[in-house]
This record gives structure tokens, C-alpha cells and sequence, in this order.
């Protein structure tokens, strides 16, 4: 069983079981992702005459995704994720949950990979997972992330890259390509030293206390706050959230972790992961896929840079 008995993030997505654990096919029908994506030429509204461009649109309500060139080619949700079978084959890894974001444009499952979790404190502990995403908009080619994501509070954390960690991430190139088990074990070797290397940091934090000041100090800077022409009522709400979840925030308050570095971190992976942005969809695309996966990569340096 997955370790989430709900979605990640309340109601987002479905919440993968059985066969749709083990089975692309299963997990994009399931959750509600078997519609076709439909190539059709755009007109001018006046003359009826072809402009060049096309519109992807869904097959089961006609809501158009995106607009193309000619030589776009569309690749279906299930053949956008299909390089992920045979890891799931080797038991290395199991589907935990899927879905879309802003109408289908954006599709994406969460994978988690089947090895032992960070543990950081007594009580504390990061699953790791693997967030395999594509778009219908022509925006972005299939992507394949490390995803950390901390139990306590489901907080989505960041790594830090190895340059040979990248194989994982790559496979998406190889199409054609039948890999056996050996290769994709160690594949998912190079997944997992990577969260280990990265769990040595998250420990780091955790053994380093922050004082008040400096806390101050690296929230503004995460949030790149400029104090000479004076906060907004925004920036002084949101410096004040992330404080706030610092001294309170869902698994903060662990003897081990309060008043830590780590705790400082995961005050901003909490506001980012459950307060900011307008609902949880724009939130945790924006988290995954946009500039508050940069605001949270920011942080996790600032915070190993500060600490040391």
C-alpha cells in the first residue's frame, strides 16, 4: 500500500489501487485521464480560411488545451508515460496517485519508489518519490522529477542534483529501447543515492538551531524581499506565515526539530505546499512544475548555506 491513505495535498488527483499501482494503462484510465488529445485545424472566424495553427483539444469535452504549429505531434497520455512500465515490471517503484491540472493541460503521476525513506528525526520521515508529467499545450515534453516529500505534513521538498543522477531523467529519450532489469535496478540506485546524499543535508539542518535574526534574514531572502522601499502588507503576511509555521508547523514541534534549520526550511515547504497560490491546483502545479519549485530549491540551498 501506498503511504498515503488519501491523496497528497487533500483532494488532488485520484489515489491510485491495485492494478492501477502496477499498470500505466490502468492508472491514466482510473483517473479519469483516458481522453484522446485531437489535432484540429484553426480558421479565422470570418472567412473560414486556414491560419497555419491547430488546436489540441479533449476528445470527451472539446475544452481546447493549446494551440500548435503543423509539425506538432501529439503523444497521448498514455504513451507519454509508457517508458515508466517497466520500472513498475521490476517492482522498483509503484504508482501512488494522478491527475491534471488547469483542464488536462498539464497531466502528471506521482511514483513512489520502492526503497527505505529518509529519516531525519525520531518521528520524521521523507518518502521518496519520482513525478512523471507532460502537457497538451505545447508548452512541455515529457519530464520525470525526483520528488521528496515529507510524511508529517506532505510537504514537498527539494534535492540537490548529482551530475550523474540526471540517468533517471533521461529515459524518456530512449523510446524505442527495452531495458532489462540490471539496468533499470540501477537506475533506481542512482535515484536513491541521490535522496540519501540529499537526506545527509536535511540531517545537517536538523542538527544546526537558528537564531531568531537570521531567521528573519533568510525568510526575506527566500522570498527576495527588498526592505528599502518598505514591506507590503503581502510580504509582512507572508514573512509572518512562514514564522508561524516554523514555531508550529506540522511536525516542527518534534523535540529533535524545533527551533532547527530544518524546521526553518519546511516553514517555507509548508507555506508553499498548502498556502500559497489562489487552490491547491495552481498551487502544487506552480510547486512541481513552476516558479515556486525555484522559490523552493532557493530555500533548501539558503537554508544548507546558512546552517553551515
Amino acid at each position: 500500500m501506498s503511504v498515503f491513505q488519501r491523496t497528497p495535498w487533500g483532494q488532488l488527483g485520484m489515489k491510485l489501487q491495485g492494478d492501477s499501482q502496477h499498470l500505466i494503462a490502468d492508472a491514466i484510465k482510473n483517473a479519469g485521464l483516458g481522453w484522446q488529445a485531437e489535432k484540429v485545424k484553426l480558421v479565422t472566424e470570418d472567412a473560414k480560411n486556414p491560419t497555419g495553427y491547430y488546436a489540441i483539444r479533449r476528445s470527451d469535452n472539446q475544452e481546447v488545451l493549446g494551440c500548435v504549429g503543423s509539425r506538432y505531434t501529439i503523444l497521448q497520455n498514455a504513451e507519454a508515460f509508457s517508458q515508466f512500465q517497466p520500472f513498475l515490471d521490476a517492482k522498483e517503484a509503484t504508482l501512488d496517485s494522478a491527475g491534471s491540472f488547469d483542464e488536462g493541460r498539464i497531466v502528471w503521476i506521482l511514483a513512489k519508489i520502492n526503497r527505505d525513506p529518509i529519516v531525519v528525526g525520531k518521528s520524521d520521515e521523507i518518502s521518496k518519490f519520482v513525478l512523471l508529467s507532460h502537457s497538451h499545450d505545447g508548452k512541455m515534453s515529457v519530464r520525470l522529477g525526483y520528488t521528496p516529500i515529507r510524511i508529517a505534513c506532505q510537504n514537498t521538498l527539494s534535492v540537490a542534483h548529482k551530475s550523474d543522477a540526471s540517468s533517471l531523467i533521461r529515459i524518456r529519450h530512449n523510446s524505442n529501447v527495452v531495458r532489462n532489469l540490471t539496468e533499470i535496478r540501477n537506475l533506481m540506485n542512482l535515484a536513491d543515492e541521490e535522496f540519501q546524499s540529499t537526506g545527509e543535508r536535511y540531517r545537517h539542518l536538523a542538527s544546526r538551531g537558528v537564531h531568531r535574526g537570521d531567521l528573519f534574514k533568510y525568510v526575506k531572502k527566500v522570498l527576495d524581499v527588498d526592505e528599502t522601499t518598505g514591506l507590503t502588507k503581502q510580504e509582512e503576511s507572508n514573512i509572518s506565515d512562514i514564522i508561524y509555521k516554523f514555531e508550529h508547523g506540522l511536525g516542527n514541534d518534534q523535540k529533535d526539530i524545533a527551533g532547527t534549520w530544518w524546521a526553518a526550511y519546511n516553514g517555507v515547504t509548508e507555506w508553499l505546499s498548502h498556502t500559497k497560490g489562489r487552490n491547491a491546483d495552481s498551487r502544487i502545479s506552480s510547486l512541481w512544475l513552476g516558479q515556486s519549485s525555484l522559490v523552493n530549491k532557493k530555500a533548501f540551498d539558503l537554508a544548507v548555506e546558512m546552517a553551515n
